[in-house]
């Protein structure tokens, strides 16, 4: 997030697109329902779903999905062409606006509608409301992200924040909302195929240097695979083993045969979790780590806050800690990884990250930090680019609405979208072996429109059957009008009903994330499981 969740409160506007946020992020919804019930904020929400945050919302625009770059871009030329647009920003902080005018003027409010779905007026309103705002927030999620074109959708929400100048102010901002607890932590130290720790391309000649000084090795001058490419790389047998810590492919991956079909080739499969779960049943070595009350250490929330972890409990049976294990494997490789604290690691982290220079562990002892933190003396950074851009003036990108990797045709008619509930996280690895969470919520249902319901005999808890290019699934009827004809939603966290079996691979060019949010499917009602 650019911005921090206390001041979603200084918001005059909310637009909420590609994220189902009362269910995925609670704690950030009571703050936008705060911003409504008491500030008088005003939410747009975009989002093919009536999730729960549109009875909050001021304006709701269901799109068909993987258009958001057409909508974005008609939000734009509905505020360009209507001189809304921030002026002076543009001129002061941003370049190659022209180019930007040049495309969005095609995206007009009939075109969009033709391509999206959503009436023209209902955009018109939808950005007016947002232009005029002293301040508008936007936030998203993995509905923008799981899609062959979601570096386009965020590069078209960008434009859009620059567009209305609602950067580096309280109340303002690009605020993607992460989708685990210290996935931002992950991805700040270097769990990406390209990068160190804060970023820092791997392919860098002083990166390597300064990392062959501290580690006394010499990293490789080429980025790594993606979770996916290295599935693909597996089957095609270039990949021999592969080591997952804390991760769950074998429900939350695209194409669910494929990937055991490549796992299951592998010459060696590690995995280290906290409980046994579908992708460490097809393990050779399983490794217990222990779940965050039972080690210290650091998480990074989605508001770049670094927060210390103390162990509240001695780790059960022969669980250990991630950091020891992994260190103890690297030593029996041949590596002298020989910490003895999380003090330690703490400090070689902000030795080798800039953005993490000042973030000592005795620091966070005492109190929560925001990256960036150059140093001992600063007090973190609760709102980023409130000067300038890190690389001086905001580019605006000229985005084209391209269509998803597969579309609905007569032999595989609805669209089929993915995600989650609220009482259920994930793979459901550590909710679903909580009883009271389970008993509330023990199933998959496939929400289905009642008209399409109609056409095909289906009613309330009826079994139907889903297929896709990949595979089928059984899995009980939700009828509502939630989901608008011709889509359908299956949450992904039920092993008895393995949504990603029928779920799309194909990858954004530039970020490798597969097009989990959309896929064709046939719908079928069945006589039971």
């Amino acid at each position: 997030m650019t911005n921090s969740i206390a001041d979603i409160y200084k918001a005059d506007v909310i637009l909420v697109i590609g994220s189902n946020t009362t269910e995925n992020h609670p704690i950030v919804a009571l703050e936008m329902k705060r911003a409504v019930s008491d500030f008088a904020a005003e939410i747009i929400v975009i989002d093919p779903r009536e999730i729960r945050l549109t009875e909050y919302a001021h304006t709701w625009l269901s799109q068909k999905p993987g258009t958001d770059v057409a909508v974005l871009n008609g939000l734009m030329n509905v505020i360009i062409g209507e001189g809304l647009e921030d002026k002076k920003f543009i001129e002061n902080r941003t370049e190659s606006y022209e180019e930007l005018k040049k495309v969005v003027a095609n995206y007009t409010p009939e075109e969009v509608e033709k391509i999206s779905g959503i009436p023209a007026d209902s955009l018109r309103e939808a950005a007016r409301l947002f232009a005029s705002a002293k301040n508008g927030a936007i936030f998203y999620c993995m509905g923008i992200t799981q899609h062959t074109t979601g570096t386009d959708n965020v590069l078209s929400i960008a434009n859009l924040a620059m567009l209305t100048g609602n950067i580096g102010r309280p109340g303002t901002g690009v605020n993607p909302l992460r989708g685990q607890n210290n996935v931002q932590g992950a991805c700040d130290m270097g769990a990406l195929p390209g990068c160190i720790s804060g970023y820092q391309n791997v392919c860098d000649s002083g990166i390597i240097d300064k990392c062959k000084d501290i580690w006394g090795v010499k990293l490789p001058k080429k980025p790594g695979l993606s979770i996916t490419e290295m599935t693909d790389a597996a089957l095609r047998g270039e990949v021999k083993a592969i080591y997952i810590l804390g991760e769950n492919p074998m429900l939350s991956d695209p194409d669910l045969s494929h990937v055991k079909k490549a796992f299951e080739k592998l010459d060696f499969l590690v995995v280290q979790d906290i409980f046994l779960t579908e992708t460490a049943e097809l393990a050779d070595v399983v490794l217990p780590g222990v779940t965050f009350a039972e080690k210290d250490g650091t998480f990074t929330n989605t508001e770049r806050r670094v927060q210390r972890v103390r162990r509240a409990i001695t780790p059960v049976s022969n669980a250990r800690p991630d950091w020891l294990i992994i260190s103890d494997l690297a030593k029996a490789m041949g590596y002298d990884m020989d910490y003895t604290t999380v003090a330690e690691i703490t400090k070689e982290i902000a030795d080798i990250t800039p953005t993490y220079g000042g973030i000592t562990f005795e620091r966070i002892s005492g109190e929560s930090v925001q990256w960036p933190c150059p140093d001992a003396t600063h007090p973190g950074t609760p709102i980023l680019h409130t000067e300038k851009f890190a690389r001086g003036l905001g580019k605006f990108h000229t985005v084209e609405y391209r269509p998803p990797a597969e579309e609905p045709d007569k032999e595989y008619p609805f669209i089929l979208t993915t995600g989650r509930l609220l009482y259920h996280f994930h793979t459901g690895t550590m909710t679903r072996h909580s009883m009271g969470l389970d008993e509330v919520c023990k199933e998959a249902r496939v929400e289905i429109n009642p008209e399409d319901a109609k056409k095909f005999k289906i009613k309330d808890d009826d079994w139907v059957e889903l297929a896709s290019r990949r595979g089928r699934v059984k899995v009980k009827a939700c009828v509502t009008h939630r989901v608008p004809k011709g889509t359908i939603f299956v949450p992904f966290h039920f092993k008895e009903s393995p949504i990603n079996m029928l779920t799309n691979s194909a990858l954004d060019p530039i970020s490798k994330i597969p097009e989990l949010k959309v896929c064709a499917v046939r719908v079928k009602k069945t006589r039971s499981k």
